[in-house]
C-alpha cells in the first residue's frame, strides 16, 4: 500500500481554506434556494395573476438550476469542462427544438 505523501502545512491550511470558502458558498446557495421555494409558494397560493406569476416562476427555476450545477453538482471546476459543454450543446438544442417548433405553431 502507498504512503500518502505529507504536505506542507502551507498546502493544508491552503486546503483547508478552499474547503471551508466552497462549504460557505454551498449553505448560502441552499439557503438561497429554500428562500426561492418559499417565494414561488407564496406567489402560488397568494392567487396572483397567472401573467405575472408564471415568468416569475420560470426564471427562479432557472436561477435554481444554475444554482445546482455550479454549487452541488461542482461543475464550476476544474475537469468538468467536457460535463459542462455537453450540458449546455443539450440545453442550446432544445431551445431550438422548443423555437423551431413554437414558430411553426404560429405561422
Amino acid at each position: 500500500m502507498p504512503e500518502k505523501v505529507s504536505e506542507s502545512p502551507v498546502q493544508f491550511e491552503y486546503e483547508k481554506q478552499k474547503r471551508k470558502e466552497e462549504m460557505k458558498q454551498q449553505v448560502i446557495t441552499f439557503a438561497l434556494m429554500i428562500i426561492f421555494t418559499i417565494i414561488a409558494f407564496a406567489m402560488v397560493a397568494s392567487g396572483l395573476d397567472k401573467l405575472f406569476v408564471i415568468p416569475i416562476l420560470l426564471v427562479l427555476a432557472g436561477i435554481q438550476v444554475g444554482f445546482q450545477l455550479y454549487y452541488f453538482m461542482h461543475m464550476s471546476h476544474k475537469g468538468h469542462e467536457l460535463p459542462a459543454m455537453m450540458f449546455y450543446g443539450g440545453a442550446f438544442a432544445a431551445f431550438l427544438t422548443i423555437l423551431a417548433l413554437a414558430a411553426l405553431v404560429w405561422w
